[in-house]
Formats: structure tokens, sequence, C-alpha cells
């Protein structure tokens, strides 16, 4: 996704939190450009074409929205056109921030298509839809696969059919995510993301909908090379996923974090660093003189001490220097030279 390796790519999921307003959408572009984030993320759909007229909406949507209303007639009030989408992806290269939005049906991934989106990402609730993942697969595209609801098996054969219709494993990233607005602490499961990774030998990242940033900053210390976040401009706005979502100056401050984890990261080997080796011989000590010692006293646990700073013997060498004679007269705290 980047061409630094060690590079997490942080998509701000803007999702549907334009209420259907064009420029509220581009609003939400211009924050995420803001706030550092690599990637401002949208989600383009048909209402008719992903869900029927009678479908009930989550808890969640029930809460966060008008409960007499169906599935149907919330998502057709966040539609966003193909010319929105486009004036989008224009802002989106004004504000210099890559433009993503997710396909829910068939149509939806056409018209990403001939808009040249470079990143693909499959949402969770398509994870089990076989039509959909073998378009996806057909793409040429890298993919991020997101893997809310679903178990480990479902995962894997999600991968199979995608690596089968034609996308190589290594252009596929797979999020590990809780489908729950806002997910509690306790149902994170975050070390699930580990035996992803463990398991299907893919990157992985992490598609977050917990109320704080605590979780995505651990998650990238655990491997995610890939983090995802819902945004808004405004938590208390009507509409399915404002109250789950970080304000911008949350979201800047998420992203803040992550820039410093990766660089902290490093890696694996065990060794001092530049500054830590100019700091060496400050920070550690050296075998010195506890009191006045004559020419030719042997050296003693009572006469020999260890003192700052390290430009003489180490103290490592302890045991050499007991019960040696003192080659010449030495003050208290001098250096003990042999």
């Amino acid at each position: 996704m980047s061409q630094q390796p060690d590079h997490v790519f942080i998509i701000a999921e803007a999702g549907v939190n334009h209420n259907g307003d064009l420029e509220l959408a581009k609003k939400l572009v211009k924050a995420a450009a803001e706030a550092g984030a690599d990637a401002v993320k949208f989600q383009t759909f048909q209402a008719e074409a992903i869900v029927t007229t009678s479908a009930s909406k989550a808890k969640y949507q029930k809460q966060t929205t008008d409960a007499d209303e169906s599935q149907y007639e919330m998502l057709k009030r966040l539609e966003l056109s193909r010319e929105d989408f486009q004036i989008l992806k224009k802002h989106c290269t004004v504000n210099s921030i890559m433009f993503m939005s997710t396909p829910f049906d068939l149509k939806s991934i056409g018209m990403l298509v001939e808009m040249g989106l470079e990143i693909f990402k499959i949402p969770s609730g398509e994870i089990t839809n076989l039509p959909y993942l073998r378009k996806m697969g057909s793409l040429g595209k890298k993919l991020i696969l997101s893997t809310g609801m679903s178990t480990l098996d479902e995962v894997q054969e999600a991968v199979k059919i995608l690596t089968m219709a034609g996308t190589p494993r290594e252009n596929i990233t797979v999020l590990h995510c809780t489908t729950e607005y806002p997910a509690p602490f306790n149902d994170i499961n975050l070390q699930a993301m580990e035996t992803l990774q463990n398991r299907l030998g893919m990157k992985v990242g992490y598609s977050d909908h917990t109320s704080g940033i605590e979780v995505p900053i651990a998650a990238v210390a655990l491997g995610a090379k890939v983090i995802e976040k819902h945004f808004t401009l405004d938590k208390t706005m009507d509409g399915p996923d404002h109250k789950a979502s970080l304000d911008p100056t949350e979201l800047k401050k998420m992203v803040t974090a992550i820039r410093h984890i990766e660089l902290a990261i490093g890696g694996s080997e065990k060794k001092p660093t530049d500054p830590e080796l100019a700091n060496r011989n400050v920070a550690r000590k050296s075998i010195v003189a506890a009191a006045p010692i004559a020419k030719g006293e042997l050296f003693t646990e009572t006469n020999l001490t260890t003192k700052r700073p390290a430009t003489g013997i180490s103290p490592m060498q302890w045991d050499t220097v007991i019960g040696k004679a003192a080659p010449r007269d030495f003050t208290q705290d001098e250096l003990i030279t042999l």
C-alpha cells in the first residue's frame, strides 16, 4: 500500500458520515488529510441492490436513527451518486490524500473500477458472498479484507476464493474486526489479529470500532500494517455511525500516535543506538578507589568501589582486580589502573 515497507497505511473511514451531503463529504476529505491519514474511504452502494425493502436495521442503527425507518430507507438517504464520487476523488487529489470507497454490490464494483481505484476494500458483511468475492478477486487490484463476524474457517475460505479468482496472496491484507458500534473493549480480542497472521501467512491489519484510539495504536505495536477507523465532523449528528466515530482532533491524535509507534518498533536486534553509545560512559561505572590506596597495597572489597564514569576498568573485571597489588598510589575516587 505504501512504498515504505514499515509504513502503516491509515484509512480514515468517512463511510456514510456525510449523511448524503456532498459538501459534508468534501469537508470529511479535508479533515482526513489534515489529520495525516493515507486515505479517506467512503461507501458505494445502491440501496435496492444490497437490502430488501422490508429489512430491519441493526440494534445500534435503531438507537442512532429513526427506529421506525427501514434499513432500505436509511441507506437510500445515504447514497451518493457517480458524479458525487468523481467530485470527491478530485477533491482527494487536491488535498493530497488517496480516495477509497467500499463497494457493496457488483455494479458499484464496476463503477469504482472505472474510476481507477488503486485499492479495494471488502467489507465484513460480504465475506460469505461468493459472487462478490469472485468479482473482487478477478480485478487484479490490491485488496483489503475485513473479517468482522467471521470464523477463521470463513476467512480462509474467502481468501481461497479471492486467490482462485486471480488475486495473489501478497496483494491481500486481512483486517481483524469486531462488528459492533461502538465495540466494547472486552469484545475486541486483538490477539486474533496475530492468529490470522500466523495461520494465513499474510499481511494483517485492524479495523476499529471502539470509542477511543488505544486499540488501533496497540494493533500497530502487534504488527498491523493497515488501520481503519471511522471518523466524523460531529459525533452528535443524526446518522448510524457518528456516535462510534472519532472527531477530527481525535483522528489526528491517533495518526500521530501510530506514526510514533511505527518509528519506535524498529528492528528485532537488541543493540545500543548511536545516542546510547554516547551515553554509556556517563551512565556506566568504573572501578575506583574507595579510600586512599598506597603503592603495593592489595586491592580489596573495602578499598575499592564502583562509580561513574565508565572510562576506567569495567566493574565486570572486579574479580580480576581484587587481590592484585596497587601499581602506584591512588587517591580516593581515582580510577584504578593496573
